[in-house]
């Protein structure tokens, strides 16, 4: 008499059991369920096609040592796949590799709305574009139009702290569901990710999370390479990663590498992480810092001068975060103690976020620093020649003494031939209009404030 499929899965079972840990068995083994045996051929149900996928890919060689145990050279393996409570899909495996038709997402689950996750202050219209961010803010302008549709699946953007890359994962979730208004975007970091599945396995709903992600049309998770050296959590990462991909779901991914950098993280999913395009987020230039702390400061842009906004730039250079927290400490502290917002209140609350000390700069040491860059002697600077290349010279030297000194303007003309506070009003209006209307001059002075800049710090 031929044996039941309860007592030959049993004895499957008690093989599987010693070749595996406890935590495997009870999560990928003990949810199966045998359906029929008949001629050598063993039915077991699973419950979805992650399921199938993952015990296939990692525990094919268990399965096919227990089957020839149990059934002999001629058993057969053959999987009942549930599409709901209703219909189911087979898949027979003699041990030799086939496809499945069969789609990802499973039919019959009902449509809802899932909470996003998103900011919604993080928007393209408050996220400055410059030649540090460019390309991954149009691949984001181009995935909010067409998610999962576009050559930039998946999407990941790196590059190192406080640079925005989480900014521009929020900007492109919400430019998404503001054209797609029935999508379900969801972001999490990988930290919560990895809670999720530790608390699935502990809870035995793993099923249910799975039956989550599929419900999801852009998955959006941050700093993945967090998933260094947790092995479940990149197993089923790469499962999840392969329905969404296989159903032209959008997944965007940060990081603070580039993929091919990442270490302790699987080859096949850093593999699967360069299929659309990697974009990386490099430090801003000094224009599009000045442009992002000019939008930071909003409303109370009025209330500091323009010098003031050139020297944080000047000494906040990588870390957008660090740009943010000087603006709010600078407000804070002209509002605490009643002060007006200067250069010298700009200096003490930049001390407290960079590691260098930042100096003080003269009148002199600036004219000195301009004479070397224009080859003159310094006391042409002080004479009465009205030479152009000497004019022109002592007027950047006003200019740069008023943005970085706290002498009046008064005592800058007095180092410059005893010229009068008006004389001083000339030469750095004259300089401004120059800037803004001659680029080569613009660079010229961009070159000696970069000059000034290391002057300031040891």
């Amino acid at each position: 008499m031929q044996e039941s499929h309860d007592s030959v899965w049993k004895n499957c079972l008690s093989t599987i059991k010693e070749n595996v840990p406890d935590s495997s068995y009870n999560t990928w083994f003990k949810p199966i369920k045998p359906i029929k045996y008949d001629n050598y051929t063993l039915t077991i149900q699973v419950p979805n096609r992650f399921f199938y996928d993952y015990i296939e890919e990692h525990y094919i060689n268990t399965l096919k040592k227990t089957i020839y145990q149990v059934l002999g050279p001629k058993g057969q393996l053959e999987y009942k796949i549930v599409l709901d409570n209703t219909s189911s899909t087979k898949a027979t495996n003699n041990f030799s590799s086939k496809d499945i038709k069969n789609p990802f997402v499973i039919p019959g689950l009902k449509k809802v709305k899932i909470d996003s996750n998103l900011i919604p202050k993080y928007t393209f219209d408050n996220y400055i574009e410059g030649d540090c961010n460019k390309l991954g803010r149009s691949a984001g302008l181009s995935i909010s139009q067409k998610p999962g549709k576009t050559a930039f699946n998946p999407l990941v953007i790196f590059g190192d702290v406080g640079l925005g890359k989480t900014h521009l994962a929020h900007a492109i979730g919400n430019e998404i569901i503001k054209h797609n208004k029935d999508y379900n975007v969801v972001y999490l970091t990988t930290e919560t990710f990895t809670s999720q599945i530790v608390s699935a396995i502990r809870k035995g709903s793993m099923e249910d999370l799975i039956n989550f992600y599929q419900l999801i049309d852009t998955l959006i998770i941050d700093d993945i390479q967090f998933l260094a050296g947790r092995e479940k959590t990149q197993d089923i990462f790469f499962n999840i990663f392969n329905q969404l991909q296989q159903t032209n779901k959008q997944i965007i991914l940060t990081c603070d590498r580039a993929p091919k950098d990442l270490e302790g993280v699987n080859e096949r999913l850093i593999s699967r992480f360069k299929w659309g395009l990697t974009a990386d987020v490099k430090s801003p230039d000094f224009e599009t810092r000045l442009a992002i702390m000019q939008e930071k400061v909003g409303s109370d842009i009025d209330r500091i001068p323009n010098n003031v906004m050139d020297y944080i730039c000047f000494n906040i250079k990588r870390n957008i975060r660090e740009l943010e927290g000087v603006i709010i400490s600078l407000l804070a502290q002209a509002n605490l103690n009643n002060r007006s917002i200067d250069i010298d209140l700009a200096k003490e609350v930049i001390q407290k976020f960079v590691t260098q000390d930042i100096k003080g700069i003269s009148v002199e040491n600036i004219a000195k620093l301009v004479a070397d860059h224009f080859e003159v002697p310094v006391e042409k600077l002080s004479s009465k020649t009205r030479k152009r290349s000497i004019v022109i010279a002592r007027q950047l030297s006003m200019y740069l003494a008023k943005n970085y000194t706290k002498d009046s303007l008064k005592a800058i003309g007095a180092n410059f031939g005893g010229k009068d506070h008006s004389t001083v009003i000339y030469s750095i209006n004259t300089v401004r209009d120059l800037i803004d209307t001659d680029t080569i001059f613009k660079d010229l002075v961009a070159e000696l404030e970069k000059k000034v800049e290391l002057s300031l710090i040891h």
